[in-house]
């Protein structure tokens, strides 16, 4: 049997501005990654992503980022690990307050866009960043690039991981993601991003830039809520995949505890 979860970032309006249709992606869902505030969001939409995951059965997690809102957390900064682990921390307990009032739990941490792809490569990173999950809450699952180090980091602390894989993103060779620098690293098309993920999930592999298969571990797809036909793709994605004998669940329900 094959089963996976579907997550996406969410929570990333801020202040006067609006960003993806949140309430509309969540009905395809099973995980939500809220924003924390650092590169996204803001304590209101917080409280009411909170809120709409919860009304909606939709498992809810910690999106921690760099703190840097004009680049949407996007660029890499010179952060020592120490300040990773400070900022991982924080950022959880600031979603933690309105999980805990709104009579919800929290299932997982996933770190966001630069923070994600310097921990996917750097050992002290990743080791501060599941350091900071294992502190604030053992029972957390961490998110991480499939087969990355940040996986590792959470496996050796003691957290249950989700490996990810991305629906619109290319890979290298590497296992890791095609630089969103270059004009190939994400896939345009609806169905060939469906045909990646399915094949990620039934295969255990996906086809590369250079045109080579790797191996790789699905236990948790990303889709991205921001995008002009973000909720088109996010109902094509799971209907495609229900139709493809592959069960969606929250991947508290996939991972080992």
């Amino acid at each position: 049997m094959f089963v996976v979860d579907i997550n996406c970032d969410l929570g990333e309006s801020f202040g006067a501005y609006r960003l993806g249709t949140d309430e509309e992606i969540l009905a395809h869902v099973t995980s939500a990654n809220i924003a924390c505030g650092f590169h996204a969001g803001d304590p209101s939409v917080m409280r009411k992503t909170v809120r709409l995951a919860q009304q909606h059965g939709v498992r809810i997690g910690a999106h921690p980022g760099l703190q840097d809102l004009l680049g949407f957390g996007r660029r890499e900064m010179n952060l020592s690990p120490q300040e990773a682990y400070d900022l991982v921390v924080y950022q959880i307990g600031a979603l933690y307050g309105f999980v805990k009032s709104e009579g919800a739990t929290m299932q997982h941490v996933k770190p966001h866009g630069a923070l994600y792809n310097m921990a996917a490569k750097r050992a002290d990173l990743s080791e501060a960043i599941a350091e900071a999950v294992y502190k604030v809450d053992p029972e957390l699952i961490l998110f991480g690039l499939a087969g990355s180090e940040l996986v590792k980091a959470g496996e050796k602390i003691g957290l249950r991981t989700a490996q990810e894989v991305f629906a619109d993103r290319t890979y290298q060779i590497d296992g890791s993601l095609t630089s969103r620098r270059q004009p190939d690293a994400l896939i345009t098309d609806d169905q060939l991003a469906v045909n990646q993920v399915i094949r990620m999930v039934k295969e255990k592999k996906v086809l590369t830039q250079q045109g080579l298969d790797v191996p790789i571990q699905a236990d948790t797809i990303c889709i991205h809520g921001d995008g002009a036909h973000a909720l088109v793709f996010a109902h094509m994605i799971r209907q495609q995949l229900e139709a493809s004998e592959i069960k969606v669940r929250a991947v508290d329900e996939i991972v080992n505890k």
